[in-house]
């Protein structure tokens, strides 16, 4: 649950601009829009109220004439919930880890000022023009 809450609440609204990065394998059985209105429903109705989430599934207007999706049972619901779960929680660790990158060099533009630059080049200067072995 905190992971499709860390997730939705990056976007503006989730139920139209939600989306999932699902790498190598999609499926060929579930689209997009099924998949958007999944999470959006596990985050409404609580993980494991998978009768309440295929209640909604059938009520639903998007789904009216989608007679794959109003046929499945809950079990089968809940491991495509699970398996998109899956692909959420991979895709907030990169997100962090993108973050935590993002922020480290930031940290570093920010320590190193150009007065600091300059020194830095300065010291390779020397370094290089007294590193020079000079004969008598």
């Amino acid at each position: 649950m905190k992971a499709i809450g860390k997730k939705l609440d990056r976007y503006k609204n989730p139920w139209l601009e939600l989306k999932i990065q699902y790498g190598q394998n999609k499926g060929k059985l579930y689209n997009e829009e099924c998949d958007r209105f999944m999470i959006c429903m596990v985050h409404k109705l609580g993980y494991g109220n998978w009768d309440e989430l295929k209640a909604a599934f059938r009520t639903s207007p998007l789904f009216r004439f989608d007679w794959f999706v109003k046929s499945r049972t809950t079990q089968e619901l809940a491991r495509r919930c699970d398996t998109l779960i899956r692909l959420v929680e991979k895709e907030n660790q990169e997100y962090d880890e993108r973050e935590r990158q993002a922020r480290k060099e930031k940290k570093l533009a920010k320590t190193e000022s150009p007065s600091s630059l300059k020194k830095r080049k300065q010291l390779t200067m020397d370094d290089y023009v007294t590193s020079g072995k000079r004969r008598k």
